[in-house]
């Protein structure tokens, strides 16, 4: 398990109607502060400023197809060729990291073949490496190398 300090950031929030919005920098929109995007946001920053992702390599809420199936990938990271590298889950932060949450990953997975696959609840993550077909436990989140 990998704890996550994250950086001081000033997040655009407001109200209205009743219901608190957040903005999203990568998608350059407006979102509902929901307990789940709360994580995304910040799981967003921490990727930017500390380990130095683009946010111009990032894709938020990303539709893949799984079957008939339709699923939204909450952040996938691409390399300066447009190949995917890593995918994020964001579960709210009173959701355990569990087999559930890693089966959805790799589910997410099958659809886009990644060498990253990072699993979070706002305080804590999972990594995993795919390394001769292997998942191999990370123990910090890799930098970027774009």
């Amino acid at each position: 398990m990998i704890k996550i300090e994250y950086p001081e950031y000033k997040y655009r929030i407001k109200t209205e109607s009743e219901q608190e919005w957040i903005f999203d920098p990568v998608r350059k929109q407006w979102v509902i502060l929901s307990p789940e995007e709360w994580v995304r946001q910040n799981f967003i920053q921490y990727l930017a400023l500390v380990k130095k992702y683009s946010a111009s390599l990032m894709a938020i809420e990303k539709e893949i197809r799984l079957g008939e199936l339709s699923k939204r990938c909450d952040i996938v990271i691409y390399n300066k060729e447009a190949q995917p590298q890593m995918i994020v889950e964001c579960k709210a932060t009173h959701i355990e990291l569990n087999s559930s949450v890693l089966d959805q990953i790799l589910r997410y997975n099958m659809s886009i073949p990644v060498q990253y696959l990072i699993i979070t609840n706002g305080h804590y993550c999972f990594g995993f490496e795919r390394a001769q077909g292997m998942l191999q436990p990370l123990s910090e989140i890799p930098e970027s190398v774009c």
